[in-house]
């Protein structure tokens, strides 16, 4: 219902006619102001949809699939808001977006397995032979650490991917592309717990973020 109700807003505010919503207020003054694409919004609403299945991603592909339709759809309209229309700036959101929707997956992994759930690619699971049961006792074995190494590697390749076009990239657009100083921050600091996702220091915020965020602004990189 409420996915149901998104759509339908989405809909009334590109004739115009906004529910009488604040959200839905506030979103038809950005699409007006920034001319914001629609389908971005309705893929969105459209994947989160599928997501309330509930059900762990049958591949890496699956993931990489859900991040492109959701966080890399956000960072499309967060460009279109900074009024960039860059084809490697949409390279690079595509990469960045995928890489955060994996490390977000990741990082969830110790919440989600004191929930008895498990969203981890079960190709790969399956691969190193990782059951859910062990992720939900947070097992620290090797092949767990094994899965997550794989999977953490996917992120690092796109992030990389994603600052390769940097020196195409307009910078106006680096605003849109600044947490992944908070992407790589956690690919590191899990490599060095040797992958393994439920080790203590991962729980733990880095203190030095917030000037490593504001270097890279005032470079204006990313």
């Amino acid at each position: 219902m409420r996915m149901q109700f998104w759509q339908t807003a989405i809909e009334d505010i590109y004739k115009d006619e906004p529910p009488n919503q604040p959200v839905s207020t506030e979103l038809w003054r950005a699409v007006r102001k920034h001319n914001l694409t629609k389908r971005w919004l309705l893929r969105i609403i459209t994947e989160r949809e599928k997501g309330l299945e509930d059900r762990a991603y049958r591949n890496l592909q699956e993931l990489e699939s859900y991040s492109e339709n959701t966080q890399a759809s956000l960072l499309y309209l967060l460009l279109e808001c900074l009024g960039v229309k860059n084809v490697h700036a949409d390279h690079a959101a595509s990469h960045v977006g995928k890489a955060q929707g994996i490390v977000t997956c990741l990082r969830a992994t110790p919440y989600h397995s004191s929930r008895r759930k498990v969203y981890l690619p079960m190709d790969i699971c399956m691969l190193h032979g990782a059951s859910q049961e062990e992720f939900i006792r947070g097992s620290r074995e090797q092949n767990i650490r094994d899965v997550v190494y794989d999977i953490a590697s996917q992120a690092h390749v796109h992030l990389q991917h994603a600052r390769s076009f940097s020196h195409n990239v307009p910078a106006a657009a680096t605003p849109a592309f600044l947490h992944t100083v908070v992407l790589e921050d956690y690919l590191q600091r899990v490599r060095r717990a040797h992958f393994d996702v439920f080790h203590r220091s991962l729980q733990n915020r880095n203190p030095l973020l917030p000037i490593q965020l504001y270097l890279r602004s005032w470079k204006k990189t990313y």
